[in-house]
């Protein structure tokens, strides 16, 4: 299994295991249905697994996002699926690119940005530590761990954020003091692979 490969399957294995836990997250002020919606989309993912194109990391990526995008209901199918298909569009140019093209696409594609109160209240801090890590000479598994710590720290602090965006964003003030589930989402997943990091 290619390293992409296995950051992907460790990635929806995370979503499936969470999927309590971001749902509680996501009812607080959302619809509650992130986690279900997730956990689904991701197990889909690994029904087919064996059938998805490996031709290259970029196909495989690509065929992931379609998979989930068509699979995972509300907002964040279109989002995550995005996510994926952008980063196969990069693959080829390292692990910062693939993660600023997810970036990309998640941003176009929500009309949204980083104090919106989303997940890009954690992936963009997470991306931004790992490139900064990666460039002083950091370890792979260094500067995954240290991206991973970044991605928690950004995702608790969206507490403290009123939500721009998705239906949280209808409970104005209300949505401050809760922590987002899509940035919380990203740090757990984050997490997952640095702790499973080879």
């Amino acid at each position: 299994m290619s390293t992409t490969e296995q950051v992907v399957r460790t990635i929806a294995e995370t979503a499936i295991e969470n999927e309590k836990y971001f749902g509680d997250l996501d009812s607080v002020v959302g619809d509650g249905d992130f986690g279900y919606s997730l956990a689904r989309g991701f197990e889909k993912l690994l029904e087919g697994w064996d059938d998805l194109d490996r031709t290259d990391d970029g196909t495989f990526l690509k065929r992931t996002g379609m998979v989930i995008a068509s699979r995972i209901g509300g907002t964040s199918g279109p989002l995550w699926g995005t996510a994926f298909i952008r980063a196969g569009g990069a693959a080829g140019d390292g692990v910062v690119a693939m993660l600023r093209a997810a970036i990309e696409g998640i941003k176009a594609r929500g009309q949204s940005d980083v104090g919106d109160k989303t997940l890009l209240d954690a992936l963009v801090p997470m991306t931004d530590r790992l490139e900064s890590e990666l460039g002083r000479g950091a370890s792979t598994e260094e500067a995954i761990r240290a991206a991973a710590a970044s991605a928690r720290e950004a995702a608790d602090a969206t507490s403290g954020m009123v939500a721009k965006r998705g239906r949280a964003a209808y409970t104005g003030e209300r949505s401050r003091g809760s922590v987002d589930a899509g940035a919380t989402a990203v740090a757990v997943i984050a997490e997952r692979i640095s702790e499973t990091w080879k």
